[in-house]
């Protein structure tokens, strides 16, 4: 190799060395706090409290379902204060039924319909269970089948199955035994189960053949012997800042976490909560703090992922994705809480309304106009019911009109086909409208369409503005 080339190879290694020292030398340097924060006792302090109000947090948006499930499990078997017509209790492993449509006075279900007879049913599956159903003649019905976390596994029904007659095995995790061969096997994720139903009543309609149907819809242990008895009790938390914890802890007993959760669940042992229960004593008092400050933020938490989850088409806020949650812990949530055995929008969509066309809240101190253009498109029947915003209820009234839908009778129309609705505290004055009555506050209204057909899925049809009567 000649020293003129040796030369020309060694200026150009130094211009690599010189090209790559200048641009390291000039590399940003970002910030990081972490490398400058002391270990400080007033640090320490504040790490310690920040730290338990996002794990707890994160425990009560993702634990909250299955504390509502079973809080609603002893609450709903409990039929020892007798049972009103429109409520559905009935003892563990017993199908309970409503006989009426729910009014005001019903206060079981938070933002009940008036549109249907409502069933329930806690099953504790020591063994598979068999459903039985009649044929309802075409007749609306449906009967979800949820696991413990609120999470829908099943639809049993008009859409899915359809209304002739037919029989379900209801099988519990990793059960080992025989089936009937006879009945559709439904397998479910957890050894408890909630059977949660609707069947259509049509306003005005003799009700003494559905009380007569309702009684063909059957519940029948696989093995023809049915073990009797009462769920235990949840622990006592009356005056306990923790008490939530506690029941999640209890209700960790009998349900296992989901392996995709396995690792959310893990942190919380940092905060006392594992498998074994809730251990308050592994909380310091900065940790105590923040854990009791994520309890009074929790339900915002849950309440805002509404808004920050659902789809907003003309001023209707609507949720989809009912039938699978994901990873959306405050919307699953907030579905248990005052929406509990929502149906997902295949089934039944859910458009809700809190505020006006100008964004404010609705109250009944003013006068609305809702239009439709035509009735929803729908495969079933479609309903507008109105609720107070302070107790989620249906809202009392002198013609005890709850809602405005497919079966009102003397439903007023244009000569277009448009539906308009005078949504006011008062009687309107122009009887070429329909009323739906409001009370004197706040209040939301739901339009439920159930079976909602390809347009209303897609908003090709357009849901109603809501606008300040002039």
């Amino acid at each position: 190799m000649s020293a003129k080339l040796r030369q020309g190879m060694l200026s150009a290694a130094l211009a690599v060395v010189s090209l790559f020292g200048v641009q390291t030398s000039a590399a940003t340097e970002f910030e990081d706090k972490l490398l400058t924060t002391p270990a400080s006792p007033e640090v320490t302090a504040k790490g310690l409290e920040a730290d338990g109000y996002q794990l707890g947090l994160s425990a009560y948006t993702w634990g909250y379902p299955l504390v509502r499930m079973q809080r609603a499990a002893r609450s709903y078997t409990d039929v020892s204060g007798g049972v009103p017509a429109t409520s559905y209790r009935a003892p563990l492993n017993q199908i309970g039924w409503a006989h009426e449509l729910a009014t005001p006075s019903a206060k079981d279900m938070p933002t009940a319909n008036n549109d249907t007879f409502y069933l329930s049913s806690f099953v504790n599956l020591d063994q598979p269970y068999i459903l039985s159903v009649p044929d309802t003649g075409d007749r609306y019905y449906v009967i979800d089948v949820f696991n413990m976390w609120q999470e829908l596994e099943h639809y049993i029904g008009r859409r899915t199955t359809g209304t002739k007659a037919g029989r379900y095995v209801i099988v519990p995790p990793s059960w080992s035994g025989d089936v009937p061969s006879d009945a559709t096997r439904l397998d479910v994720s957890t050894n408890m189960i909630w059977l949660w139903g609707r069947l259509r009543v049509a306003q005005g309609e003799d009700v003494a053949p559905l009380h007569q149907l309702q009684k063909q819809f059957t519940l029948t242990p696989a093995s023809g012997e049915a073990k009797t008895g009462e769920l235990p009790p949840l622990p006592a938390i009356d005056g306990d800042e923790l008490g939530f914890y506690k029941h999640l802890a209890f209700a960790l007993k009998s349900n296992t976490v989901k392996p995709a959760d396995e690792a959310l669940f893990a942190q919380f042992a940092r905060m006392g909560l594992t498998k074994d229960g809730f251990d308050e004593a592994k909380l310091s008092p900065e940790m105590r703090k923040g854990v009791v400050r994520a309890l009074a933020d929790g339900p915002a938490v849950v309440v805002s992922s509404f808004a920050s989850t659902s789809e907003v088409r003309n001023g209707w806020n609507w949720v989809t994705g009912l039938d699978s949650f994901g990873f959306n812990y405050p919307m699953r949530a907030m579905v248990a809480g005052p929406y509990l055995g929502g149906n997902g929008e295949k089934e039944a969509m859910y458009p809700i309304r809190y505020t006006d066309a100008d964004g404010k809240v609705l109250n009944g101190g003013n006068k609305y106009i809702l239009k439709m253009a035509s009735e929803p498109p729908v495969d079933a029947f479609w309903s507008l019911t109105m609720y107070n915003a302070s107790d989620k209820m249906l809202v009392e009234n002198p013609i005890q009109r709850y809602k405005v839908g497919t079966d009102t009778q003397g439903l007023k129309k244009g000569s277009d086909g448009s539906i308009t609705i005078a949504i006011q505290n008062g009687q309107p004055s122009d009887g070429n409208v329909n009323w739906l009555p409001a009370p004197k506050g706040d209040f939301y209204m739901i339009l439920r369409m159930y079976q909602p057909g390809e347009a209303a899925l897609s908003g090709t049809w357009q849901l109603p503005q809501v606008t300040v009567a002039k």
